[in-house]
């Protein structure tokens, strides 16, 4: 902010690098630019700021749509004055000396004339077209302003240039909003919830590939479980069947050495009983020719002289018997004692 030091008869301005200054004298400019410093005559000086940097401006106005809908636009509009002097001459900069009229400063009768350039270029084009192409096109409403703002005599006649300009917002009314929004929000959920099946579809899938791999996993543990007990079978009835054979050579071993013993024994006995045999038919055979032999000495002996001797015998021998009891007849008595002459 610039500084006005006064003085007795005299003043001195010391100026800023962000402000123009325009010093008039009797009418005529003086000084002029940024950053200025010089001394001057309160009684014929008249001083103006204008602010070289740049301003931005945002604004918020209504429209109406050809269809009748109601639309709140937001722009913001960076605007600076590109001739100074000339503002100063159409808009109110003037610092020295200060009037007790209140009256808007050149900044805000700048921010209205954009103002309400901009608000007319807009309802003039909004107006013409349907809400759809409105809220659906805010580039359109860019190009509209921008050519509108170049082509503006005031503007270039008090020294304004709109240096930026950006179409923040095109909204309609709440309710109407809302009941735009709802297809799309419609069509939103249905591709969230498209998602959501595909995702679980997705899910299920795999889901079912692993209930598969899992399934060909037991049933292929099942197959080479029954290979390995056929396998296993096939091996026991491989063992039995060698254990059987070597049972059946051992028993036919057994049965083979048993038969030779047999054999053997068989022919020891029948050696051994032919050699019985042979005795008992040599000792037999002596036994008979001895009682042949006897039995010849007595041939023609007389039979009761036999009997007498038999008698003699048994007498002899009788304490060498078990006999309990012994029964002589009178009869055999008579005929033994006959024969004997008696």
């Amino acid at each position: 902010m610039s500084i006005v030091k006064r003085f007795p008869f005299i003043a001195r301005f010391q100026g800023t690098p962000t402000a123009y200054v325009v010093h008039l004298s009797r009418g005529s400019v003086v000084h002029q630019g940024v950053g200025q410093a010089f001394w001057f005559k309160p009684t014929t000086s008249a001083l103006s700021e204008v602010p070289v940097v740049d301003v931005e401006l945002p604004v918020i106005f209504h429209a109406s749509t050809l269809d009748h809908q109601d639309v709140t636009v937001q722009i913001t509009a960076t605007y600076r004055f590109a001739d100074p002097v000339l503002a100063t001459q159409r808009l109110e900069f003037g610092t020295y000396p200060k009037t007790t009229v209140t009256a808007p400063s050149g900044q805000e009768q700048a921010a209205a004339i954009l103002t309400r350039l901009a608000q007319a270029l807009v309802v003039a084009d909004v107006g013409t077209r349907r809400l759809d192409q409105v809220i659906g096109d805010p580039a359109h409403i860019h190009a509209v302003l921008a050519d509108g703002i170049a082509a503006d005599r005031r503007l270039r006649d008090t020294g304004l240039e709109v240096v930026d300009l950006h179409v923040l917002a095109i909204r309609p009314e709440a309710d109407v909003e809302k009941a735009l929004q709802t297809p799309l929000r419609e069509q939103v959920q249905a591709e969230a919830d498209k998602a959501t099946f595909e995702r679980r579809a997705l899910a299920v899938e795999r889901e079912r590939a692993i209930s598969e791999n899992e399934l060909a996993s037991k049933i292929e543990l099942a197959t080479r479980t029954q290979q390995l007990v056929a396998q296993e079978g096939a091996n026991a009835r491989r063992r039995a069947e060698e254990e059987a054979a070597a049972a059946l050579i051992a028993a036919q071993g057994e049965a083979t050495r048993r038969g030779l013993d047999v054999e053997a024994e068989a022919a020891a006995v029948r050696a051994t009983g032919e050699a019985n045999a042979a005795a008992i038919r040599a000792t037999g055979e002596a036994n008979a020719a001895a009682a042949a032999a006897l039995i010849g000495g007595y041939e023609g002996v007389d039979t009761g002289l036999l009997r007498a001797l038999a008698l003699r015998d048994l007498a002899q021998n009788i304490g060498r018997l078990n006999v309990s009891q012994l029964t002589i007849t009178p009869d055999l008595v008579s005929k033994a004692l006959a024969h004997l002459g008696v």
